[in-house]
């Protein structure tokens, strides 16, 4: 399975990049925006501001989004999560839209949310990871209107939101699988196998 994982020069790939491949994906960085709209399965990568990650892809949002509406294998992590939603209250720019709902700052006490945290829900990309906990880096949520695209949430300090998200063959964590350490492997390993199906 070839991946294409877009480069929005503005975090560091190569922890992503590695894990996909240690989960059996052959995965090619761009900078070329427009090559993933004939990409077989694509990433978006975490790290980074709403604005300054959407900027590179500003002039395609409304093509990827056709892309992702007809079916093409996607994960986004973090804020390449973020820019799925239409908008986030970090930026002014518009995101792909293909989740609708808003990004939302977190309302907890002490932001960011970084460190380990459980995810709990069901979802066959959750199957056999040995256990539920996983890594975070946020200040911002992600906030969908249908409750039917979360398949695992997270709660911290009191308050709880969506951390796994999926609709059609577009697969969205808030969570940083790469940095998981083997719950992440096995769940971007279920993510090859999920996106070789779909492709």
């Amino acid at each position: 399975m070839k991946m294409l994982m877009a480069d929005y020069r503005v975090g560091n790939l190569h922890s992503i990049k590695k894990a996909l491949e240690l989960a059996g994906a052959e995965v090619e960085v761009v900078t070329d925006m427009d090559r993933l709209l004939d990409a077989k399965c694509i990433v978006f990568p975490g790290v980074g501001a709403f604005d300054c990650t959407v900027s590179p892809i500003a002039s395609i949002t409304g093509k990827l989004k056709e892309r992702l509406d007809a079916g093409v294998p996607c994960l986004g992590v973090c804020i390449g999560t973020h820019i799925l939603f239409p908008g986030s209250d970090e930026g002014e720019l518009s995101g792909i839209g293909f989740f609708e709902g808003r990004v939302r700052k977190l309302k907890s006490r002490t932001v960011p949310h970084m460190g380990w945290n459980t995810v709990e829900g069901k979802d066959p990309l959750m199957e056999d990871v040995p256990d539920n906990h996983f890594y975070f880096a946020h200040s911002y949520y992600c906030d969908p209107v249908s409750r039917d695209v979360v398949k695992g949430s997270t709660t911290y300090e009191g308050f709880e939101f969506a951390t796994l998200m999926r609709r059609n063959n577009v697969v969205a964590t808030q969570f940083h699988p790469e940095k998981s350490s083997e719950s992440g492997l096995k769940f971007l390993k279920n993510f090859v196998s999920f996106a070789e199906d779909k492709a």
